[in-house]
């Protein structure tokens, strides 16, 4: 079969086991909490969010006091509020204060003001980076280095770079995601991927991963089955290999298996399509394509299969997958263009996306849409939304 085809097969396979997992959820307690408003409407009170990720089916924010809060599925502890209840509304993760936090399948990792790295949650592939592979339902510290800058949580890996620019990966390495080599097949302590010292970002995908490094060049690797390495090819990179001769990629976000990133403030997409998600017509691509002709793009976000991004004018668009109204339209219908988010012109850039999306406006208010199964859009419910609606943080 094609890439194409073979990338759909392993996408309902996997999709069948994140649904036996929440059905396995689903036995477990839920915790509503306070509610927030309804959508398209604004929570009172609602302290400034600074950060927002968006995992497999929970969410977690910092707030501008540094605390960071979860909620949705919590089937494997990846709340990190040391149960494995669900939770319907924001629940603290410990009294710590958070820089950073990134939320992949079934687990997530977060760097501390004092540049620890802490992750929780699935560890079933090493991808804690503890030593073990253990699940975790609170917080587990990475080592002892407190140099830790950005972290990228994926479904079974997660990488994280250093103040010294040097860029760290672990978890699973079945299609060489980790950027190290055929071997190991786990890694659960932090490897580092090359020698190179010039590491700015990094993003995990399903089975790829990509990063763009202080001059200005992407670099991806792993698996390459629809091009989501842009690299003109199908099939695998072992070790990174930078995409194209550009120098001036500012950002890159890698998708289930697509990925797309911003240069001189154009937008662009690689890899599989069959929702739309490269925001382009047609199949698959194996480079990047460029997503219409604006040159005002600020940041985009990808994961599972649909894209959002914001323009310099605080406007907000999504596209690709919509079953369950993530691309925020108030429609559940499939978009191979990027589509607009309402008509608000106050989105700050803190955007993320999965199966739902959560997004930062200027005044920090946070909302989220989409699929709300395990309670991630925080609003007490686990009835979808197709458009916005504020959640309530508590202060």
């Amino acid at each position: 079969m094609s890439g194409y085809r073979n990338a759909r097969w392993r996408h309902r396979a996997t999709r069948l086991l994140a649904a036996v997992a929440a059905m396995c959820a689903a036995g477990v307690t839920f915790t509503a909490g306070p509610a927030a408003a309804g959508a398209g409407t604004a929570a009172s009170a609602a302290p400034t969010v600074t950060t927002v990720t968006a995992g497999g089916a929970h969410t977690c924010a910092i707030g501008a006091d540094g605390g960071l809060w979860c909620w949705g599925s919590n089937y494997a502890g990846q709340l990190g509020d040391g149960t494995t209840t669900n939770r319907g509304a924001p629940a603290r993760v410990d009294t710590a204060t958070w820089a950073a936090v990134d939320g992949g399948s079934g687990h997530t990792c977060g760097i501390r003001t004092d540049g620890t790295l802490w992750c929780w949650g699935s560890n079933f592939r090493g991808q804690l980076g503890d030593g073990t592979t253990t699940s975790r339902s609170a917080p587990v510290r990475v080592g002892t280095a407190t140099t830790w800058a950005r972290v990228s949580a994926g479904p079974q890996h997660t990488c994280a770079v250093r103040t010294d620019g040097t860029l760290w990966c672990w978890g699973f390495n079945r299609t060489s995601q980790l950027g190290v080599g055929t071997s190991p097949w786990v890694a659960n302590t932090p490897l580092q991927v090359g020698t190179a010292t010039t590491w700015a970002s990094v993003s995990t995908g399903f089975g790829h991963t990509c990063g763009v490094r202080t001059d200005g060049t992407l670099w991806c690797w792993g698996l390459s089955s629809d091009g989501q390495l842009g690299l003109g090819f199908l099939g695998s990179q072992t070790t990174p290999a930078q995409v194209g001769a550009a120098t001036t990629w500012t950002g890159v976000t890698a998708g289930y298996a697509h990925t797309c990133g911003i240069r001189s403030g154009a937008l662009w997409c690689w890899g599989e399509n069959g929702y739309g998600q490269l925001g382009v017509s047609g199949t698959f691509q194996t480079a990047p394509v460029q997503v219409g002709t604006t040159t005002t793009w600020s940041t985009v976000a990808a994961s599972g299969d649909a894209t959002c991004a914001s323009r310099a004018d605080g406007s907000l668009w999504c596209w690709g997958k919509n079953t369950t109204g993530q691309v925020g339209d108030g429609t559940t219908t499939h978009r191979s263009a990027p589509t607009r988010v309402g008509d608000a012109t106050t989105w700050t850039g803190g955007l993320a996306v999965a199966d739902h999306a959560c997004g930062i406006r200027t005044d920090g208010g946070l909302w989220c849409w989409g699929d709300n199964s395990g309670g991630q859009l925080g609003d007490g419910t686990t009835v979808e939304r197709s458009t916005p609606a504020q959640v309530a943080v508590p202060a």
